[in-house]
């Protein structure tokens, strides 16, 4: 398996890139904001992607989001293919991702907004932690990328300040609290998923009703 920065030489990737993005939202069922072609395509040629390969098969991506002239950055778009899944990939390829955003970006604040429990374990891991979403960029044009999500609604109810997705941030000029690196709270994140769901779906419910 290779990981490698991506470039013009896997535009052919493009559309099962995003084809197994939205096949995954939907098995899932969780909110994901889908990407075109074209848009991915930007992200490979301007190095700011990581793709793995198996020989000339396609195993998984992520990329990379620039926000207000390079005071934050996102990781975004992380995929596996359903035949490579299971094997520990996604995780490589977060470490990978996000090696690349502190080679590019070093001053940049990494952040991230998921639904995916597996994901936070990964990025919790790599030192993000939990904020607010008004710690995030303010940037218009990132939150416009979450109007294909079905979680929308959720997000414009409160003014852009909560979603289902909890948000988390790595700020590489953050000193370190403790020497001892703390397992991830697996507990907590999944609790915290509860209550948003309980909490968002419910006032939907309602509404509709």
């Amino acid at each position: 398996m290779d990981i490698v920065i991506a470039n013009e030489s896997h535009f052919k990737y493009a559309k099962t890139i995003c084809d197994t993005i939205a096949e995954s939202a939907k098995v899932r069922g969780t909110g994901i904001a889908q990407r075109t072609p074209e848009y991915i395509r930007k992200r490979l040629s301007n190095g700011n992607a990581v793709i793995a390969l198996e020989g000339d098969a396609f195993a998984g991506f992520c990329y990379i989001e620039v926000w207000e002239h390079e005071k934050f950055v996102a990781n975004s778009g992380l995929i596996v293919h359903p035949d490579f899944r299971k094997q520990g990939l996604a995780k490589k390829i977060k470490k990978r991702i996000f090696e690349l955003s502190r080679e590019k970006f070093p001053d940049a604040k990494i952040f991230g907004i998921t639904t995916g429990l597996a994901v936070m374990k990964m990025n919790y891991e790599l030192g993000y932690k939990p904020v607010t979403f008004s710690e995030l960029t303010d940037d218009p044009e990132f939150w416009k990328g979450c109007q294909t999500c079905k979680n929308f609604d959720v997000l414009t109810r409160t003014e852009y300040k909560m979603c289902l997705c909890t948000g988390m941030l790595h700020d590489p000029k953050a000193k370190a609290t403790s020497k001892v690196k703390k397992k991830p709270d697996s507990k907590g994140f999944k609790r915290l998923k509860s209550i948003k769901e309980s909490l968002f779906l419910r006032r939907k419910k309602k509404k509709i009703e």
